[in-house]
């Protein structure tokens, strides 16, 4: 009996160290995956400062198409009655909403009904 518990303190032992040894191991794995040195981390953030950015730039033309595109809606010129009634047939509460479709739709109330219903993509499609 006493040899059989002997054996098994030393069978743990022995999975004990193993276990030690591995995550030692991958500890310095890990460790040498992590760690930069002063020129791979610079060289890291100078990417992220040119991602930032272009991600910068790319949100600035964003706005500013957004913003041009606003201003050529903007000079559509929209009649207060098609206004009125484009309201009342697609019963919007809003006559900002109806003002917008109207816009959209370069002023023309047949082509903004078709578009809001839908019934422009359909005939496209027939």
């Amino acid at each position: 009996m006493a040899d059989d518990e002997r054996d098994e303190n030393e069978q743990e032992q022995e999975e004990l160290a193993s276990k030690d040894r591995q995550g030692r191991e991958q500890a310095a794995a890990l460790k040498s995956m992590t760690d930069k040195g002063p020129e791979e981390r610079q060289m890291d953030e100078s990417k992220v400062a040119q991602a930032m950015q272009s991600l910068f730039a790319a949100q600035k033309a964003s706005k500013d198409a957004e913003r041009q595109r606003e201003r050529e809606l903007a000079a559509i010129k929209v009649s207060k009655e098609d206004v009125d009634l484009l309201a009342v047939e697609l019963e919007l509460r809003d006559k900002k909403a109806a003002e917008r479709v109207l816009r959209l739709a370069g002023g023309d109330l047949r082509r903004a009904l078709e578009q809001y219903l839908g019934l422009e993509a359909a005939a496209a499609g027939s």
